[in-house]
């Protein structure tokens, strides 16, 4: 029986949805809504499931990316996953967005690297079977990459619609187990959200 999946991402500018069947992905779909994706996510998944001739509890379960990137597209997202997961009584997992990135490396030590803006990036080394060999941090590019070992290819140009990957990755997810329910999922901030570092800013 195939198992087919659901991916999210919500994250940046650039939304996406992928529809994967045993980890292949069947379609993706770019979410285009410059003032923001809650009111023109759900009708293009119901648009997307009916072009395939499926329903949404004909789902395995459901994937979403997990951040980091926008405080509020990343809710937006991760929240339409939980809740598709929880009315289907199915499960999901979150996905790095950093981790997402990663899978267009080709080297054995990959950096990718995401605009975290404030002058920052998001950044972190993972390795060919997408493991996290350093951890996800935001700094300065010219500081993260004096961090690298050597020979690590940087990643900065990944396809702007990241559902795709999301779902390729949490196909292997599900297969080994590993997917949560709904309530165990949470957001990766990274770092926290800019009403946050303004409120440090001025104590």
């Amino acid at each position: 029986m195939s198992r087919l999946l659901l991916a999210i991402d919500t994250t940046s500018e650039f939304g996406s949805l992928a529809l994967a069947e045993d980890g292949r992905v069947l379609e993706e779909v770019a979410l285009d809504s410059p003032d923001g994706f809650a009111h023109v996510m759900f009708p293009e998944i119901e648009a997307l499931l009916a072009r395939h001739h499926l329903k949404i509890t004909d789902m395995e379960g459901f994937a979403a990316a997990a951040g980091p990137g926008s405080f509020t597209g990343v809710r937006v997202g991760l929240t339409a996953a939980k809740g598709l997961a929880e009315a289907t009584g199915r499960k999901v997992v979150a996905i790095s967005n950093l981790q997402a990135v990663a899978s267009f490396g080709t080297r054995a030590l990959r950096a990718p690297v995401i605009d975290a803006r404030r002058g920052d990036i998001f950044g972190a080394v993972y390795d060919a079977d997408l493991r996290l060999v350093a951890p996800e941090v935001v700094m300065k590019l010219e500081d993260f990459l004096r961090t690298l070992p050597a020979d690590t290819e940087v990643i900065t140009h990944a396809p702007k619609h990241l559902a795709g990957a999301i779902a390729r990755i949490a196909a292997e997810r599900f297969k080994a187990g590993l997917a949560q329910d709904p309530s165990e999922i949470d957001a990766n901030y990274v770092r926290r959200s800019d009403a946050e570092l303004m409120w440090r800013d001025k104590v």
